[in-house]
Order: C-alpha cells, then structure tokens, then sequence
C-alpha cells in the first residue's frame, strides 16, 4: 500500500510516494506516533488537536489552514482549466469520480483563467482575484496593486470599486484604510454590541459613529445664538 507526501521543491510542493510504514523499523514508528501526538493533525472529518497546545502553535496552525484554504481554490481551479482543455470529452467523468460540484469549480476555473499564475498576488486572496476577475487587465493591476499597498480586505476592496464606479472621491475610499488602536477589552465589548445588534462589527462603529456624529452636530446647532 502506498501512501502520498507532500514534499518541497523551490516555491512549489510535489507529490511523491515512499514506502508504506509496515515496513518502517518498529522503533522509529513509534517514536514518529510519539511525536504526531504534541502535533495539530489533520483528518477527513476534523482536526486532531493536542491537549495543552502553546497559543503560538494554536495561532500558527490557524494561518496554515488559512494559507490552505485559499490556494485550494487557486488548485481546483487550475485543475480544472487543465482538465477542460485536455480532457473535453471526459473531464465531467473526473468531477464526478472527485465528488466535487461542478458549479463551485467553474467559478474558481473562470477566476483561474482570468488571471495567469505570473499576475497572481501571494499577499492578496482568492476572493480578491475573484472581485476583480470581470475587469479588463490593466484595470485588475492597478487595483491588484492598491489592494496589496493598502492592505485591504475583500470587503474594502469592492467598497473602494463601488465607490469609484459612484464617483466618490478617492480620498475618502483610501481613508477607510486608516487604523485606530483599540485596547482589547473595548474592542470585545464592541464586538458583544454589535452581535447584539445582529450586524458586522465595522458596520455597527460606522452607524454608532454617525449617530454620535449627527446627535453632537445637532446639540451644537440647537446652542448657537438667534441672530
């Protein structure tokens, strides 16, 4: 029985193929079960985690599953553009065979074929490709770039592009990107306020912050003098 690995070569990772582990030495194949206990495992069905994981090991798992997350939708994309155009009279046979759907692959496929593996951006995610996929090229650089200068979110990203297709200025779509700090305790009682209210955190610091605005804007108008 064979069993796959995932090694590295360069930037990319290959599959390749060793022995099965009956035929590893008894020794080491206990001392590899020993050390697979302290480490998060990966299964069909869930994740494998050990008790009394440092926070830091916890935290690196979690950007390892994100970094998974979002190429898996770079790799079944690619995969099937490849498929399509070398398999056109089998490749719906092999989607089946995976148990995969074909809707949700042909919306990674289109995104995969609208932006060459040369033009993708390993800083930016799959979803910020996909926000873009529909525009002309010179169009998805510049706000490849902007996304990728600014540090945006997907969601900042398509606010930025609605906000131009409006005709809002610029400056006040850069100007969401800008940062407050916020001690931890109040950001947690925020985050309690807002699920309260059954919205977004941003959203709900954006209506309270306008209400204040308005209520502060319409005191001092009630206190200026009768002319």
């Amino acid at each position: 029985m064979m069993r796959n690995q995932v090694e590295e070569c360069k930037d990319a990772k290959a599959l390749s193929f060793d022995r099965a582990a009956e035929t590893v030495p008894r020794a080491r194949r206990a001392n590899e079960a020993e050390s697979r206990r302290d480490q998060v495992l990966t299964t069909k069905v869930g994740l494998h985690i050990p008790v009394g994981l440092a926070f830091e090991e916890w935290e690196r798992a979690g950007r390892q599953l994100s970094g998974l997350l979002n190429s898996s939708s770079w790799w079944l994309g690619d995969w099937l553009v490849y498929g399509k155009d070398h398999y056109a009279d089998r490749y719906e046979r092999g989607i089946r065979a995976a148990g995969l759907q074909y809707q949700t692959l042909r919306n990674y496929a289109w995104v995969s074929r609208r932006f060459e593996l040369r033009r993708r951006r390993p800083a930016l995610s799959f979803q910020h490709h996909a926000e873009l996929a529909s525009l002309p090229v010179g169009e998805q650089e510049t706000w490849l770039d902007r996304a990728e200068r600014m540090k945006w979110t997907t969601k900042q990203l398509r606010n930025a592009i609605r906000a131009q297709r409006e005709g809002t200025p610029q400056a006040t779509v850069e100007a969401t990107t800008r940062r407050l700090a916020v001690p931890d305790n109040r950001l947690k009682w925020w985050h309690k306020a807002a699920a309260q209210s059954g919205t977004e955190l941003a959203d709900w610091v954006m209506d309270t912050l306008d209400a204040a605005a308005a209520q502060v804007l319409k005191e001092a108008e009630r206190q200026l003098p009768l002319e």
